[in-house]
This record gives C-alpha cells, sequence and structure tokens, in this order.
C-alpha cells in the first residue's frame, strides 16, 4: 500500500498542528484497505487562527497593483503544471475518480489559475456621468475582505481553484475548509501555493470537520463571503447563517439533470453522451445526467444504444488505467444507493452487477442502473442520488418532456437531443435550469463561461467567468467635485 499521511493545517504560510486531538481516517474508495491520510477533525480555535491569518494578509494583498496579483497567480499556475500528474493521482487514489478524469481536473486547474491572472488586469469599475456641472463620477469594485471557501469531494481541486483564483485575483485573501474526503489533495494545493510563493496567509487551509469548522468561520467577523458547493440541506444552513450576519453568499447545491430525447434525435450521440454524464465517476458530479426522458416512438431504439454506450464504460478499480466508472465515494453512499434502488420498483432495464472478484472486494462500487417504470414524482425521479443511476421517463412530445424536466426542485442543468431548430429554440426559452445544452453533454462547463443553476440549485449568483467578479467584489461609487 501506498503511504498514509497526517496531514496539518496551512495557515499563514506554515504546516499548522490542530489544536484538537481527534482524527478522521481518509480511505481510497476503491480500496478501504489503504488509508491515505489521517485528518484532523479541527476546532472552532483552529478555524479562528486561520481566519486570523487571512485577516492579517489582507490590506498588503488587495494593496498590490492586479498586474502585481496576477504575477503571483501565473506563477502559482507553473508550479501546478509541473505537478500536474501527482496531483491526478492523488486525485485517483483520495477520491476514487478515474485517471484520465483527474488528469484532466489537473489540467483544468492551470488553465484556471492562468485566466484569472488575466482577469485581474482587467477594468474594476465604470466612469459614469455626473449631473454635477464639472464632476467627477466613478464606480470601482473592491474586494469583500476574507472570504471562507468549503468545497465537496468530487471535484478536490478543480472547486477549491475556480474559488480561490477569482478571490484572491481581486485582492479577497482565502481561508479554504475542504471536505474531509478530500484532505489530501487540498495539502498539495497548499505546497503548490508555497512552493510558487504565495504570500503568507493569503491562502489558508483548514482541514476538518464541516459541522464543527462551517459554524466557526461563518461566526467570525473578520470573514465577509462565503461560497459554498455541496448539498441542498447544508447550503440552506449556510445561507440562513451567513444573512443572519448580512454576509455575502453564494451557494451551488446540486441538480437532478436531465437528458431530453426527441424522436428526431441522433440516437447514437445521445446514447453516448447521456451514458457517459450518468456513469462516469460513478455518476458523482453535481451537472450529472440523472434522468432521461425519450420520445415514446423511440424508446426500444434509443435503449438498444444506450444499453450498448453502457456497456462500454468499464466498472473497475482506480488501479485499471481503462476504468471509467470507478466506486462511490463511501460505503454509507452505497450502501443509500442500494436501498433507494430497492425502493425504487419499476424495472432494471440496465440492471446493477458488480463483478465477485477481488478487485472489487474492498472498494464502494455501484453498477450503473437504469430504471423504467417509475412516476415522475417518485423519488427517484426527484432526488439526487449521487451514483451512477438513470431513472427513464417517456414522453408524448416536447411539451410533455419540458414539463417533466421542470418537475422537479433543482435546476442546474439540463440538455436536448434534436436535429429541429425550433424545438431548441422552443426548450431554450422554457427549461428552468442555468446550464441549458443542445445535442451536449449535461456535465462541465468552460473555465471562462459563468456556471450555476436556478431554483433549489443556487443561491442565484455565478461562479467562473467575468461573472466571479461580481461575486467576490462589491461596488464603490465615487463622486469627485471641484
Amino acid at each position: 500500500m501506498p503511504q498514509s499521511r497526517q496531514l496539518s493545517h496551512y495557515i499563514a504560510g506554515t504546516w499548522t498542528a490542530t489544536t484538537g486531538d481527534d482524527w478522521i481516517p481518509d480511505v481510497n474508495p476503491s480500496d478501504a484497505r489503504d488509508v491515505v491520510a489521517s485528518v484532523p477533525r479541527g476546532t472552532a480555535a483552529d478555524a479562528q487562527a486561520a481566519v486570523a491569518a487571512a485577516h492579517q494578509a489582507l490590506e498588503s494583498w488587495r494593496g498590490l497593483t492586479g498586474p502585481s496579483r496576477a504575477e503571483h497567480l501565473y506563477r502559482w499556475a507553473g508550479v501546478l503544471a509541473e505537478q500536474q500528474e501527482a496531483l491526478a493521482q492523488a486525485m485517483t487514489r483520495e477520491v476514487g475518480k478515474p485517471i484520465a478524469e483527474s488528469r484532466g481536473e489537473a489540467a483544468r486547474c492551470v488553465a484556471i489559475l492562468r485566466y484569472f491572472a488575466g482577469e485581474a488586469v482587467r477594468s474594476a469599475g465604470d466612469v459614469i456621468p455626473a449631473q454635477a456641472p464639472g464632476a467627477l463620477q466613478f464606480s470601482l469594485r473592491e474586494p469583500l475582505g476574507v472570504v471562507a471557501l468549503i468545497t465537496p469531494w468530487n471535484f478536490p481541486a478543480a472547486i477549491p481553484m475556480w474559488k480561490a483564483a477569482p478571490a484572491l485575483a481581486f485582492g479577497n485573501t482565502v481561508v479554504l475548509k475542504p471536505a474531509e474526503a478530500s484532505s489530501y489533495v487540498a495539502s498539495l494545493l497548499a505546497e503548490s501555493a508555497n512552493a510558487a510563493g504565495l504570500p503568507s496567509g493569503v491562502f489558508n487551509v483548514l482541514l476538518g470537520s464541516g459541522a464543527v469548522l462551517g459554524p466557526a468561520l461563518l461566526a467570525d467577523q473578520a470573514v465577509r463571503g462565503v461560497s459554498f458547493t455541496g448539498s441542498a440541506a447544508v447550503g440552506a444552513q449556510i445561507a440562513a447563517a451567513a444573512a443572519a450576519r448580512n454576509l455575502k453568499y453564494q451557494t451551488e447545491m446540486g441538480g437532478k439533470n436531465v437528458g431530453i430525447v426527441l424522436a428526431d434525435a441522433d440516437l447514437g450521440q445521445a446514447a453516448a453522451l447521456i451514458a457517459a454524464g450518468a456513469m462516469r465517476f460513478a455518476g458523482q458530479k453535481c451537472t450529472a445526467t440523472s434522468r432521461v426522458i425519450v420520445a415514446r416512438s423511440v424508446e426500444d431504439a434509443f435503449l438498444d444504444r444506450l444499453r450498448e454506450q453502457i456497456a462500454g464504460l468499464r466498472l473497475g478499480p482506480v488501479t485499471d488505467p481503462q476504468a471509467a466508472v470507478g466506486p462511490v465515494i463511501t460505503a454509507t453512499s452505497r450502501d443509500a444507493i442500494a436501498r433507494a434502488l430497492q425502493r425504487a420498483g419499476g424495472e432494471q432495464i440496465v440492471p446493477a452487477q458488480v463483478p465477485g472478484t477481488a478487485d472489487f472486494a474492498h472498494g464502494y462500487f455501484v453498477a450503473p442502473t437504469v430504471v423504467r417504470g417509475i412516476a415522475p414524482d417518485a423519488p427517484l425521479a426527484q432526488e439526487e442520488l449521487f451514483g451512477p443511476v438513470l431513472a427513464w421517463l417517456p414522453a408524448d412530445d416536447l411539451d410533455h418532456a419540458l414539463a417533466l424536466a421542470n418537475g422537479t426542485r433543482y435546476g442546474l442543468s439540463a440538455s436536448l437531443f434534436t436535429r429541429d431548430v425550433r424545438s431548441a429554440l422552443a426548450y431554450i426559452r422554457r427549461i428552468d435550469v442555468g446550464l441549458v445544452r443542445v445535442n451536449g453533454d449535461t456535465t462541465g462547463v468552460d473555465p471562462h463561461a459563468p456556471f450555476g443553476g436556478m431554483r433549489g440549485s443556487s443561491s442565484g449568483t455565478r461562479e467562473q467567468g467575468p461573472a466571479a467578479r461580481e461575486f467576490y467584489t462589491e461596488t464603490k461609487t465615487v463622486q469627485i467635485n471641484p
């Protein structure tokens, strides 16, 4: 087995031992015998120390020019570019992500840092005509201050980067609190920041239990913003706590994403993209395709193609370089998915079956499953499961399909498969999601494009791209009179 590490917080540019004495085992979900790291549970005192370090570094960091902050981000990108393979291997071991996807995520981190280095030197305000004769009036975008970033395990490097990079580019300092299950990767990000010479206290990593550290961060008066990605339940708690303090907050909270296949679609294309969107990385993406709505007239033909595509996605341990599906993150997740399938009823038209070989004996594996014959309001068609499970719903026409697609509390991502431009235009206007695709995968978004959902998927703000400046800064209006 590879070596296990005992992790420490990264505070004020140094590795800092926890003030507590409780530890969380961080295991490889593909083989639970492999303990990747021991993670400190963390204490409120640890959170206060991290915030204090960020607060102390704030004035000097925000006082740098945009080009100076850009240089720091470019150097960090250069370090990560050299460490991409090590970072990818760590992601695969710690969270069970197939290695090809981990390599793509590591490369994305470099692209994100380079993009926001460029954003740091763009215009940060506007000149506004003044009513007073001879007056000069303009707006400035100023940093919030110390921001807390609370991130999930499923994109253990990319999500921290797409939050931290804009926060830093626009003059904020950061306390990153990653999910316990991705603490090792977060520590590697801290190591790379240190190697790049990022100033002390600008980027801090706080490890441990969200139940302990989240409230401590939100209660600290020096924290002026919080960005969260995770479950709807925790997101609602964070929103309530932030609102009580008039704290700027951003919550991204998952989805029940849908692929709609109309009768005129390219069925082969639709099957390939829906299978990949639903099953790769065991469906553990907030943008994963978890529902498919199929025109009744092509159900049989589409099912044949979908079965073929799913069969081509290899279920395997992370040591298998050809694996596309991999394990789910914990035994608790695996067992919850099994219970949901038992309760779902309907017909498993692509049934789950994990091989009984030694390679699968110590991991948390769920085989790809498609379930047909359930009601649109059934839990399997309504609730985010975070596993390789696809709920199949038939539709009479586009109107029926859109009613089904919009019939959940979520609104993150959707894709329509059609050759008809009129159907595509009607869908674009009427679908209630933040990420709208035509003949594409529901997963992913370009690093320079706004990311976020509607309704129960988001607090309404957007991440990435130019939209990130809106969250990580606030507007100051200035008038100078003669």
